[in-house]
C-alpha cells in the first residue's frame, strides 16, 4: 500500500473540520423521545432479519482516564457491580423473548471497562444471556480489557466461557503520557497478558492506540507503535484524540499547551500508518488495521466490510440490540437508546423492565442514505447501479441536490464521479467522513456540527 497517498497536509487541513464518525445513519444526535419503547417493539416484530448481535454496555471503572468520552461509571466498589448486573438481568430477560426467532452471531461487551467484572460476575451474564438467547456455535464474542485491574488467569476463564476475541486499551506506552492522562499502566504485563492469551486459544487480539495526547511526539510514539509490532497482535485501532472540554469534564484536567499542534497531529497520524502499514497491518477503513488474513482485510478486499455502532465488522446484516445502561439498538428500520444516566437506568427498569428512552423510525431516504454512507465509509465507492436497483432510484436524480457538494473533493482530485460509479481515491481515505456529509441530509441545517469531533 502507498502510504504516501494519504498525507498531503494542504488537503488535510483544508478538510479538517468536525463530523460524524457514522456508526449510524442517522447520528444519536437526531434520535427523538417520540419514538416510544412500543414503536421498537413494532420494528422488531416486523424486522425480515433473523440474525442478532448483542452489544452489552458495562459502565464501571475502578479509575477515571482524563482523556474518554465514553458514558462511564468510576468507582472502587466492586459490589455496586451486582446491583447493576441484576436490573441487567430484568432488561434481558423482558427483552429475550422478543427475539426468540433470532441466532445470536454476535456477542461485545464494551464500557467503561468490562473487566471491572469479577469471574464471578462475568460467568453469571454470559450464562444469562445463553439462558435467554439462541447463540450460534460459530458466535464471535469479544470483550474490551482494561489491563490495569487484572490477573493472568482471566484469559483462561473468558475462553471457557466462549470469549474469543479480546481487544485490550494500551493508547500508549509512554510513561509520561500515561501519568498526564491518568492511565499509568505495565507494558511488560500487557505484553504478556497477550502472549499467554494466544497461549490459551484466542485466536483474535485487538489493541487500541490513540495519537494527539498531551506529550506525544515522534519518539515517544515510535516506541508505542515498535511495541505494538513486537505484541504481534491481529489487529490494531488508530484513534485520533478528539479534545472537546465543554463536553467531557475530565478533559479540562489536559492543558491545551501539553497537546501537540496540529502539525505535530499530522506528524504523529502519519508516523503510525507509514509504520503500521510497513510492519505488513492492511489499512482498514479510516481508522483500523489488520493482518492480511484478517477476516476484516479479506471482507474490505472482497468489498463485504460493514460498519456498526461497535466500528468495522464482518458481522454485518443483522439486527443489533443494545442491552444496559446508554446501549445502542439498530433493529429493523429503527435506531433507538437506553437512558445514559444509571440512575434513571434503575428506576426505567423498575418501572417498565426496559430502559428505553429515544429513537428514530428509518425512513425510506434514512434507508438509502445511510447505504450510501456505509459503502463509502467501508468500501470507498459506491455501485450506482445496485443502489438503483435495491431501491427503485435513479441515484443521480435522487441526489440532484447532493452531488454538487462532492465538487471540491473532485477538483482536488480526491473522487470521480462517473455515470456508474462513485470512487475515492487512496489520498482521500482519510477524509472520508467529509465526503459522506455530502449525503447527510441533516448535517444541511448545520447545527449539531458542533457536537462532532474532528476528522483528524
Amino acid at each position: 500500500m502507498q502510504t504516501h497517498n494519504f498525507f498531503d497536509n494542504a488537503l488535510l487541513k483544508k478538510y479538517n473540520t468536525s463530523g460524524p464518525r457514522y456508526t449510524s445513519y442517522p447520528t444519536a444526535l437526531e434520535f427523538t423521545e417520540q419514538f416510544k419503547y412500543s414503536d421498537l417493539v413494532s420494528t422488531i416484530g416486523a424486522s425480515p432479519n433473523q440474525e442478532l448481535s448483542l452489544y452489552v454496555h458495562i459502565p464501571f471503572c475502578h479509575s477515571l482516564c482524563y482523556y474518554c468520552g465514553c458514558n462511564k461509571v468510576v468507582t472502587r466498589h466492586r459490589d455496586k457491580a451486582d446491583t447493576y448486573l441484576a436490573f441487567l438481568a430484568k432488561e434481558i430477560i423482558a427483552k429475550a423473548p422478543l427475539f426468540k426467532n433470532y441466532t445470536v452471531k454476535q456477542l461485545h461487551w464494551g464500557g467503561g471497562t468490562p473487566s471491572f467484572l469479577n469471574h464471578e460476575q462475568i460467568t453469571k451474564l454470559v450464562v444469562l444471556l445463553k439462558e435467554q438467547f439462541t447463540f450460534s456455535e460459530q458466535v464471535e464474542m469479544s470483550i474490551e480489557i482494561d489491563p490495569r485491574e487484572i490477573e493472568m488467569n482471566l484469559a483462561e476463564h473468558l475462553y471457557s466461557l466462549g470469549f474469543n476475541r479480546l481487544s485490550i486499551g494500551v493508547q500508549d506506552i509512554d510513561e509520561k503520557v500515561q501519568q498526564t492522562i491518568n492511565r499509568v499502566q505495565s507494558t511488560e504485563f500487557i505484553e504478556k497478558f497477550i502472549a499467554h492469551a494466544k497461549h490459551v486459544g484466542f485466536k483474535s487480539i485487538n489493541i487500541d492506540l490513540i495519537y494527539g495526547l498531551p506529550h506525544q511526539n515522534i519518539a515517544t510514539f515510535t516506541r508505542t507503535l515498535n511495541k505494538a509490532h513486537e505484541m504481534a497482535v491481529d489487529r490494531i485501532s488508530l484513534f485520533s484524540y478528539a479534545h472537546m472540554p465543554s463536553r467531557f469534564a475530565a478533559q479540562r484536567k489536559l492543558k491545551d499547551e501539553w497537546l501537540p499542534n496540529i502539525d505535530e497531529k499530522f506528524a504523529l497520524m502519519k508516523l503510525a500508518i507509514e509504520k503500521l502499514c510497513d510492519f505488513g497491518y492492511d489499512f482498514i477503513g479510516m481508522d483500523h488495521f489488520a493482518k492480511p488474513e484478517d477476516e476484516l482485510a479479506i471482507a474490505q478486499k472482497e468489498g463485504s466490510l460493514d460498519r456498526n455502532f461497535q466500528g468495522y465488522t464482518t458481522k454485518g446484516g443483522g439486527d443489533l440490540l443494545g442491552l444496559g445502561v446508554s446501549a445502542i439498538s439498530a433493529i429493523g428500520n429503527s435506531l433507538s437508546q437506553n437512558t445514559k444516566e444509571l440512575p434513571n437506568y434503575y428506576k426505567a427498569i423498575d418501572a417498565n423492565a426496559h430502559a428505553h428512552e429515544k429513537g428514530l423510525k428509518l425512513t425510506q431516504d434514512d434507508m438509502i442514505r445511510g447505504e450510501v454512507i456505509r459503502e463509502l465509509m467501508c468500501n470507498m465507492s459506491i455501485n450506482k447501479n445496485k443502489i438503483n436497483e435495491k431501491y427503485s432510484i435513479d441515484f443521480d436524480q435522487y441526489f440532484a441536490e447532493d452531488l454538487p457538494l462532492l465538487k471540491p473533493f473532485i477538483d482536488d482530485g480526491l473522487l470521480s464521479n462517473t455515470q456508474n460509479n462513485i470512487r475515492v481515491d487512496q489520498k482521500a481515505r482519510l477524509l472520508i467522513r467529509n465526503i459522506c456529509m455530502s449525503f447527510d441530509a441533516n448535517l444541511k441545517q448545520k447545527l449539531n456540527q458542533q457536537r462532532f469531533s474532528r476528522v483528524i
